[in-house]
C-alpha cells in the first residue's frame, strides 16, 4: 500500500514537470480561455456562442481586447483581421479609431493645463478663445460658458451631432468652419438652446470648442498638444491625434469595414475634430491611460494630482458625466469611468473601476462592434470576478439579539397582519412586533398581563419612547441591540403557536 501511494505521488510530480501546473483561475490564459468560450448554465441571448462565433454571427473583422488587473495591463488578446481585403492579421500593434474616446483624453489634457495654471474649469471660455468666440444669446447672458460645462455636455449647446469625418482626399474645414456650420464641413452650426447646467445633452461641438480653446492657448496643432500632455507622458506609444493618419503608421492601422464585414471604400474617413473623434490608439494603450487615471484618483500618478483627478469621477450635477467621462454603478457595487466610441468603420469602449484597478477597452474596425462589445466586458468581468457581478451584500441582523431571543422558547401570535412576539427573558417579559419595512418594536412590561393587554396595541402611545424601552431590554440582555435592521426576515421561521 505504501509503495502504491509513493508511485501516484511520484506520478503527479512528473505529471507536472512534464505538462506544467494546473492553470489558475485567476491567470490570464484561463480568463481568456472562458472568454472566448461559450457561456454556461446560461442558453440566452448571445451566451451559447463562442467569441469566434459572434465574430462572425456580426459580420466584425477584427477586435482587440486589453485587460487591466492591480493597476497594470493584465492580458492582451487580438481576433480576426484588420482589413478583409487585405487579410491582415489584427495584433497588439494594430491602431484603430477611438472615435469619441478621444474626448475624455482630450479632458486629461485639459486637466494637466489647468493644474499648470494656463486654464481654469469655471471661466468664461472667451477668455482664453481669440480665433472665434462664444456670440452672446439670451441662453448665455447671464450665465458663462465654461470647460466643466463643455467638457460634461451640460454647456446648453443644440448640436448633438457626432461627425461623419471626411474622405482622404475630400476638403476639409478648418475649426471655426465646423463650428460655423459653413462648407467644406458636413455638419451644421453649434448653437445653444438652453443656459448651462440646465440639462445634459450630448454635444460633439462642445468638445470642438475646447479642441480650439487649447490651440488658442498654446499656438500649437493639437496633435503636439496632446503629444506633449497625454501621449508621451502615460507611454501611450502607438497613439496619435495627426489628422490625416501618417503613411508610417497607417501601415499597422485597421480599415473601417460596414455592418456587413464588407470594407468601405477608403481605408478609413478623416476628422479635423481631432478632440472630439480624432484619435488613433490601440486598446493597449487605452488602458495605460485608464490606469494613469485610476492612480491619479489614488494620488499616486506624476501626471495628475489626487484632487483634480476627482473632477474626472464627479457628475457636475446634471446629467451623468463628470469631467471627460460618464460615471457609471454597473450591478450592486461597481462604480466605474467610461466612454464608448463609434467613428465611420470603427466601434469601441473603454470601462476603467473607479477604486479597484481593474478595467477594459475593446476595439472594433466594424459598424457593428459595439453588438459584442457588451458581451466581451460581460464575459471579462466574469472570468476576472468584477464587483458589478457581486450580489447585493446582506444587511446584518444583531446576533446578539438573536441568540439572546434564541434562547427562549416564543409565542408568536398573529394580530391585524402584524406579527408579534411574547418571550420572557429572566423575570421580565417582552413584546417584539414587526412593523412596516421590516422593523423592529420591542416593548419590556413588568408582568405577563401587562405584555397580553399590548397585544393588540397598534401605536406606541406610551410613557416613554420606543427607543427607551430598547434601552431598558438592551440592559437585561447586556448588550446593545441597534441597529435591528431587517431581524425580522431571520425570525420569519418562528411563525409557532405553542
Amino acid at each position: 500500500m505504501k509503495h502504491f501511494l509513493w508511485i501516484a505521488i511520484l506520478a503527479v510530480f512528473a505529471g507536472t514537470l512534464l505538462f506544467g501546473a494546473p492553470e489558475s483561475q485567476d491567470s490570464p490564459a484561463a480568463q481568456i480561455a472562458n472568454v472566448e468560450a461559450a457561456q454556461s448554465p446560461n442558453p440566452q441571448g448571445l451566451a451559447p456562442y463562442t467569441l469566434p462565433q459572434l465574430m462572425e454571427r456580426f459580420h466584425i473583422p477584427g477586435v482587440s481586447i486589453a485587460v487591466a488587473r492591480d493597476f497594470q495591463v493584465q492580458w492582451v488578446k487580438t481576433y480576426g483581421v484588420a482589413d478583409v481585403s487585405a487579410g491582415t492579421p489584427v495584433t497588439s500593434e494594430t491602431r484603430f479609431q477611438a472615435a469619441s474616446i478621444s474626448k475624455p483624453v482630450t479632458a486629461f489634457a485639459v486637466l494637466r493645463a489647468v493644474e499648470a495654471g494656463k486654464l481654469s474649469l469655471d471661466e468664461d471660455v472667451n477668455r482664453y478663445l481669440k480665433s472665434w468666440k462664444v456670440r452672446d444669446n439670451q441662453f448665455i447672458h447671464d450665465h458663462a460658458v465654461t470647460l466643466r460645462a463643455l467638457l460634461s455636455h451640460t454647456s446648453g449647446t443644440g448640436d448633438a451631432f457626432g461627425f461623419p469625418g471626411y474622405a482622404p482626399g475630400a476638403d476639409r474645414p478648418t475649426l471655426v468652419q465646423i463650428l460655423d456650420g459653413k462648407p467644406p464641413s458636413n455638419v451644421g452650426p453649434v448653437f445653444w438652446e438652453r443656459p448651462p447646467f440646465a440639462a445634459y445633452k450630448y454635444s460633439g461641438g462642445g468638445i470642438v470648442i475646447v479642441q480650439l480653446l487649447l490651440q488658442d492657448v498654446y499656438g500649437q496643432p493639437f496633435a503636439q498638444i496632446m503629444r506633449q500632455l497625454v501621449l508621451e507622458p502615460v507611454g501611450m506609444t502607438h497613439s496619435t491625434y495627426e489628422q490625416p493618419l501618417p503613411a508610417e503608421m497607417d501601415r499597422s492601422a485597421a480599415r473601417a469595414h460596414n455592418g456587413d464585414g464588407m470594407a468601405l471604400a477608403a481605408k478609413w474617413h478623416v476628422y479635423p475634430e481631432e478632440a472630439a473623434a480624432g484619435l488613433w490608439t490601440t486598446p493597449t494603450d487605452l488602458v495605460k491611460f485608464g490606469i494613469e487615471l485610476q492612480k491619479a484618483l489614488r494620488g499616486e500618478s506624476k501626471l495628475l494630482s489626487h484632487s483634480t483627478a476627482l473632477e474626472t469621477v464627479a457628475p457636475v450635477g446634471t446629467g451623468p458625466f463628470a469631467i471627460g467621462f460618464g460615471i457609471e454603478k454597473r450591478g450592486e457595487d461597481g462604480w466605474y469611468f467610461t466612454h464608448s466610441g463609434s467613428n465611420w468603420g470603427f466601434q469601441c469602449e473603454l470601462l476603467m473601476h473607479r477604486l479597484k484597478g481593474y478595467g477594459i477597452a475593446v476595439m472594433t474596425n466594424s459598424d457593428r462592434g459595439g453588438r459584442i462589445i457588451n458581451e466581451i466586458e460581460t464575459r471579462v468581468a466574469a472570468a476576472a470576478t468584477w464587483d458589478m457581478l457581486d450580489k447585493p451584500v446582506p444587511r446584518p441582523m444583531n446576533m446578539i439579539l438573536v441568540r439572546a431571543l434564541a434562547a427562549f422558547v416564543p409565542v408568536c401570535v398573529l394580530f391585524g397582519g402584524s406579527v408579534v412576539w411574547l418571550f420572557r427573558v429572566r423575570t421580565v417579559w417582552c413584546v417584539l412586533q414587526v412593523v412596516g419595512a421590516g422593523a423592529i418594536v420591542v416593548v419590556i412590561v413588568a408582568h405577563v398581563c401587562e405584555a397580553l393587554h399590548l397585544l393588540p396595541w397598534m401605536g406606541w402611545g406610551l410613557e416613554h419612547s420606543p427607543g427607551h424601552y430598547v434601552d431598558l431590554l438592551s440592559a437585561v440582555l447586556g448588550a446593545t441591540l441597534f441597529p435591528l435592521g431587517y431581524l425580522a426576515d431571520g425570525l420569519a421561521s418562528w411563525h409557532v403557536h405553542r
